[in-house]
C-alpha cells in the first residue's frame, strides 16, 4: 500500500477520535481529504472494499453524532463507488463547519472581551474605594484567567499605579514586559513605578533592555533621565538627556532636564536651537 493511502486509512481512523473530543471540523476534514486521497490512487479490488468498508463506518460515526447534527441535519449518503458525491456533500459540510467556527470564535473573542471589561471596571471601583486587598484578589484573578494577555496586565497595573499601590504597579508590568518584551511603553511606565519605589538601579536596568528594542525613541532617554536626576547621578542624566536632544532637538522637556543636569555639576546651561 502507498503511502498515500496509509495516511488515508490512519486520516479516516481519526474520524471517530475528533469527534469523540466534540471536534466534528477536524473529523470531517480528515474523511475529506483522506478520500480525496484514495479518489488520486488507482486501487486494487482488496483496496477498493477496504476503502469502502472504513468509508461507510466512518459515515455512519458522522450521521450519529450531536454536535454535528446541531450545525447539519442533514443525512450523509454513501455507497460503495460514490466516493465522488461524498466528497462534494463533504466541502459543503466543511464550509457551513468552518462559517460556524468563525461565529463561535467571535462569540468566544466577545465574552472574553466583557470578562475582561467588567473585572478591571471592578478593580478600579475597590481602588477607587481603598478596599485595596478586595482589589488585588479580583484582578489576580483576572490575570489568571488570561495568562498570557501583557496587556491586561499592563492594563491592571495602570489601575495600582492610580491607587499608589507600586509594588503591586511593578509585578504586573514585570509580567507584561516578559510576555511582551517589545512593547516600549511598559518600560516607561515600569521605569516611572520604580522610581516611586526608589528602586533607581533596577529601572536602569529595565530601560537598558528597551534600549535593544527602541533605540531611537527620545522618550526612552528622556525617561531614563529621570531616573537619574531622582538618583542625583547628574552626570548619567546629563548624557540621557543629551541623547533624547540628539533624536528630537525640539523636545522641550528633555532641554530642561539638561540644563538642571549641567547646574547640579556647575557647568553653563544650554540655550535652545535657533528655531
Amino acid at each position: 500500500m502507498s503511502a498515500e493511502l496509509t495516511k488515508a486509512r490512519a486520516q479516516i481512523n481519526k474520524v471517530g477520535t475528533f469527534l469523540k473530543q466534540a471536534k466534528p471540523l477536524p473529523a470531517v476534514s480528515a474523511l475529506y481529504e483522506a478520500i480525496n486521497a484514495v479518489l488520486r490512487t488507482p486501487l486494487m479490488k482488496a483496496e477498493k472494499e477496504e476503502f469502502s468498508k472504513l468509508i461507510t463506518d466512518a459515515v455512519l460515526l458522522l450521521n450519529g453524532d450531536r454536535n454535528l447534527r446541531k450545525v447539519y441535519p442533514l443525512i450523509l449518503n454513501y455507497a460503495p463507488g460514490g466516493e465522488r458525491e461524498l466528497v462534494e456533500t463533504l466541502l459543503n459540510l466543511l464550509t457551513e463547519l468552518q462559517a460556524t467556527a468563525v461565529e463561535e470564535a467571535k462569540d468566544i473573542m466577545a465574552d472574553m472581551e466583557q470578562r475582561v471589561a467588567n473585572g478591571l471596571a471592578e478593580g478600579k471601583l475597590l481602588i477607587e474605594e481603598k478596599r485595596f486587598d478586595e482589589a488585588r484578589h479580583v484582578l489576580e484573578k483576572l490575570a489568571r484567567e488570561f495568562p498570557n494577555d501583557g496587556d491586561l496586565r499592563a492594563q491592571i497595573a495602570e489601575l495600582f499605579i492610580s491607587g499608589e499601590l507600586f509594588e503591586e504597579a511593578f509585578k504586573y508590568l514585570d509580567e507584561a514586559i516578559a510576555l511582551s518584551p517589545d512593547q516600549i511603553h511598559h518600560y516607561n511606565r515600569i521605569g516611572i513605578v520604580l522610581r516611586k519605589l526608589h528602586k533607581y538601579d533596577i529601572a536602569e536596568k529595565y530601560f537598558m533592555r528597551a534600549v535593544e528594542y527602541a533605540k531611537s525613541d527620545p522618550n526612552l532617554y528622556f525617561n531614563l533621565g529621570r531616573v537619574y536626576l531622582d538618583w542625583q547621578r547628574w552626570d548619567k542624566a546629563e548624557r540621557a538627556s543629551r541623547l533624547a536632544l540628539r533624536l528630537s532637538p525640539a523636545f522641550v522637556e528633555a532641554r530642561k532636564l539638561l540644563n538642571f543636569a549641567l547646574k547640579k555639576q556647575g557647568k553653563d546651561p544650554e540655550p535652545a536651537p535657533a528655531a
